[in-house]
């Protein structure tokens, strides 16, 4: 209020100063603007004890020269522009102008490349560096090129590994300001930056951009080497190094170098064991802020990714990256002593340890080794009895989370892997593989004591223990042993009655899920098990292997008594019964 005073007193002193002027007639010019000049002189000196800080503000100096001719015309100019809010103080010949630009949203600097408009013209000057690709700040150090100068005065702090900000929360240091702010919010837990879309909070602006990606599924960022697609540019600048070779940050505890500073920066907590991130929720703390991310989704129950093919949601990228591949049947990683491929470069590394025999995981409490550290981790729960693994549904609790999975599906009746040959489908991606060799009759497992051959490694891993006649897994109820696990889960179901796997058409129960499936297929009819040499199908694979036999004349089992061999099972049960008959 106090400046608009001032500017409207100032107004009114130059308005009557016009109007005196108007009024006066003499010969001679050079006396009314001399008059004048001393008018605004007083006029100066009045106010310019109370706004000359307004007046400082944008201050533009205009050179008018009064002539004899011309000089009455210039003064009623300037007084006209004075009733638009400018200021116009004459100090000798100079006039200096301010224009009201406090509070104003005028941007006079127009960029002709874009036409984004700017309020000064260095901002413009500084913008026209993104069309150019000017970088006229060079770093002294290594060469490279900058935009901005405060980009390489940031860029410098690499070289000397100055860091000047210090966190008075933990005492970390930081080579920017902005890297401590961002820091603090770790001790604060502020999340200022809000998604519109999901309103989910983030401690970082760069993260919510991140995250927006997520909804879009924009990937804007493309490498000119080999066309891969990248959310964002810093995504974009990493890969490049992978053409390149390019390693420009090194660690100075081990001298291991990295192309990414932020992988640098990671690794450099190896050394250190320093855990940053906190989960407010349980007081875990993480090294890495996106494990702490995927961590808080325990407690959240949070599924951000989304496949775009069925809707299912996953609670990390990398997993719905996986579950991708079932739909497009990717498979980009290759064994190279076999060729077989695989979805996953995880799977390729267990898979290939079927080649070199490599058992790198040992059990402490006996001594047995593991191709999979994951295998090592369920054989020790049969010596601790640990089942950590909780159904919220029923309660029921496993030793492995992939039981526990798989048991959900129990509750839900999910299925969602399905044969393109005959449309079954699967609860596990491993039961479409292993089905899918029936159509395909391909036996790649080979036992190395015998020769027989297995559709399924699991079916080679049962077959070896004849040779070996290991039975490690004990039921703690009666003291029985079983060559696998399984085989003794279904036996404890002997003692404790359970029979999980319902039919959803008639309600009944089994104690084995495939028990289940033959059950299935009374109602369904289906026949999945064909006979390769005469075209019959058959609702179970043991009525399939069975019938082989009739081409191949196999006749696996033998009469102790009198040496005499069939076909079947069955068949050897009824002449032992004979036998028994015949001594009785």
């Amino acid at each position: 209020m106090e400046k608009f005073g001032i500017r409207t007193e100032f107004e009114n002193h130059e308005r009557n100063q016009s109007m005196n002027l108007n009024l006066e007639s003499s010969t001679s010019i050079d006396a009314p603007i001399q008059d004048i000049r001393a008018k605004q002189e007083k006029i100066r000196k009045k106010y310019t004890g109370k706004s000359v800080k307004l007046i400082k503000a944008k201050v533009q100096v205009n050179e008018h020269h009064l002539t004899q001719n011309k000089g009455e015309d210039a003064i009623r100019r300037n007084n006209r522009q004075n009733y638009n809010g400018t200021f116009i103080l004459p100090l000798g010949n100079n006039f200096l102008t301010s224009q009201k630009l406090i509070g104003t949203t005028e941007k006079p600097y127009k960029c002709l490349e874009c036409a984004k408009c700017f309020r000064t013209s260095i901002q413009l000057t500084i913008h026209k560096r993104i069309h150019t690709g000017e970088k006229p700040y060079k770093c002294v150090e290594c060469g490279k090129t900058f935009a901005y100068s405060s980009t390489l005065t940031s860029h410098e702090r690499i070289h000397t590994g100055e860091k000047l900000f210090k966190c008075m929360e933990c005492g970390k240091m930081f080579a920017h300001n902005s890297e401590l702010k961002i820091h603090n919010r770790i001790h604060t837990g502020e999340k200022p930056f809000k998604c519109m879309e999901c309103g989910k909070t983030f401690a970082q602006k760069c993260n919510l951009i991140s995250h927006k990606i997520i909804h879009t599924g924009e990937k804007p960022y493309k490498c000119m080497e080999c066309g891969k697609t990248f959310a964002y540019s810093s995504g974009l600048s990493g890969h490049k190094k992978v053409h390149s070779g390019e390693k420009p940050y090194k660690c100075m505890e081990c001298g291991k170098t990295f192309a990414l500073s932020s992988a640098l920066t990671s690794h450099e907590r190896i050394h250190s064991g320093e855990k940053p991130y906190k989960c407010m929720e349980c007081g875990k703390t993480f090294a890495y802020r996106k494990t702490l991310t995927s961590h808080e989704r325990i407690h959240t129950g949070e599924k951000p990714y989304k496949c775009m093919e069925c809707g299912k949601t996953f609670a990390y990228r990398k997993t719905l990256t996986s579950h991708e591949r079932i739909h497009a049947e990717e498979k980009p990683y290759k064994c190279i002593v076999c060729g077989k491929t695989f979805a996953h470069s995880n799977s390729l590394t267990s898979h290939e340890r079927i080649h070199t025999g490599e058992k790198p995981y040992k059990c402490t409490e006996c001594g047995k080794t593991f191709a999979h550290s994951n295998s090592l981790t369920s054989h020790e729960r049969i010596h601790t009895g640990e089942k950590p693994c909780k159904c919220i549904v029923c309660g029921k609790t496993f030793a492995r989370k992939r039981n526990l999975i798989l048991h959900k599906m129990i509750h839900t009746g999910e299925k969602p892997y399905k044969c393109m040959e005959c449309g079954k489908t699967f609860t596990e991606s491993c039961g479409l593989r292993r089905h899918k060799k029936i159509h395909s009759g391909e036996k790649p497992f080979k036992c190395t004591e015998c020769g027989k051959t297995f559709a399924h490694r699991c079916n080679l891993i049962s077959h070896n223990i004849i040779h070996t006649r290991e039975k490690p897994y004990k039921c703690m109820a009666c003291g029985k042993t079983f060559p696998h696990s399984k085989t003794l889960t279904f036996h404890e179901r002997i003692h404790t009655g359970e029979k999980p796997y319902k039919c959803i058409v008639c309600g009944k129960t089994f104690a084995r899920s495939n028990a289940l499936t033959s059950h299935e297929r009374i109602h369904t009819g289906e026949k999945p098990y064909k006979c390769t040499e005469c075209g019959k199908a058959f609702a179970h694979r043991y009525k399939l292997i069975s019938h082989e036999r009739i081409h191949t004349e196999e006749k696996p089992y033998k009469c102790i008594v009198y040496g005499k061999t069939f076909s079947h099972s069955n068949t050897l049960t009824s002449n032992e019964r004979n036998h028994m008959g015949d001594a009785i």
